[in-house]
């Protein structure tokens, strides 16, 4: 991979990391449209630990605060049901599900599922499941002429249950094309809480799962099948742009629609369908990896 390679993809992760529209898909597809080697999902899990360092510092006051609570109440019991400590709790529950299927299906993944018309199919697919949670969440918001407006959750109201639904939607993110934050967005929509309250759990859900998937990942760095010096300058690249990108959308969530990501996953996914059934593009461009 050429410094020039890491610079483009690394700016490619930093700007679609946490816009529902699939980094993994974007990194992947930026390579067989340039005509590179596909960087691998050992190199997109590398990278997402820049993007995942610019979380921990937009969210630096959530985390240090629900750390605190959570280990004080692990020898103070009258502190459990603080809503922070909790918080902590309900984080290592979601995390499970993408644990446990992030090894059962490391093959798959790191091979058949970087298939072009898989991504694509999930591009339009999980497009229109944000579509559709994306309506109900404004249905419930601006009300209609028979409806009244109604309240939806925050994440005071969070559970083992949905912590765990929301747990599994993010593993979904593990096929290219579905998007960690579109699918974890997704399901807190469909499950009623507002949309600021579903981006801030996904975000919160995301680090543990893509820290242990970034660390588990460099051996493969250390045993030359990703460059180092590319990778670690794409990583900073991807940390940079990814600060920016997620105080934009944080602000961007509370007064628009996801309409938008929906549409262009929507397009992107018909094109990416014409140009692998026209010959233009190989389902398994780039797949020889480098």
């Amino acid at each position: 991979m050429s410094w020039f390679e890491s610079f483009v993809l690394g700016l490619v992760q930093g700007l679609t990391e946490f816009l529902p529209i699939s980094s993994s898909a974007h990194l992947r597809l930026t390579a067989a449209f340039a005509g590179w080697h596909d960087p691998g999902a050992a190199f997109t899990a590398i990278t997402q630990i820049g993007t995942e360092a610019a979380v921990l510092i937009y969210f630096r006051k959530d985390i240090a605060r629900i750390l605190s609570a959570w280990f004080r109440s692990l020898t103070n019991a009258s502190l459990r049901s603080d809503h922070d400590a909790q918080m902590g709790w309900l984080v290592i529950v979601g995390s499970i599900p993408i644990g446990v299927l992030g090894v059962t299906f490391k093959d798959q993944i790191e091979g058949p599922f970087r298939d072009l018309r898989l991504i694509a199919t999930t591009l339009i697919v999980m497009g229109i499941v944000l579509g559709i949670a994306d309506r109900l969440a404004a249905r419930d918001e601006v009300g209609g002429k028979h409806r009244a407006v109604k309240e939806r959750k925050s994440l005071k109201e969070l559970g083992i249950r949905d912590g765990l639904i929301f747990g599994f939607c993010q593993a979904l993110a593990l096929i290219p094309g579905v998007s960690r934050s579109g699918a974890t967005i997704s399901g807190g929509l469909l499950m009623g809480y507002t949309r600021e309250a579903a981006a801030r759990y996904s975000f919160l859900l995301a680090i543990p799962a893509v820290l242990a998937s970034g660390v588990f990942e460099l051996k493969d760095a250390g045993e030359g099948h990703v460059s180092w010096g590319p990778t670690i300058f794409a990583t900073v690249i991807a940390f940079a742009v990814g600060y920016a990108v997620i105080s934009w959308f944080m602000k961007f969530i509370t007064t628009k629609s996801f309409m938008p990501f929906v549409i262009y996953r929507v397009i992107l996914g018909i094109v990416l369908f014409a140009l692998v059934a026209a010959g233009v593009l190989s389902p398994h461009a780039g797949e020889s990896a480098g």
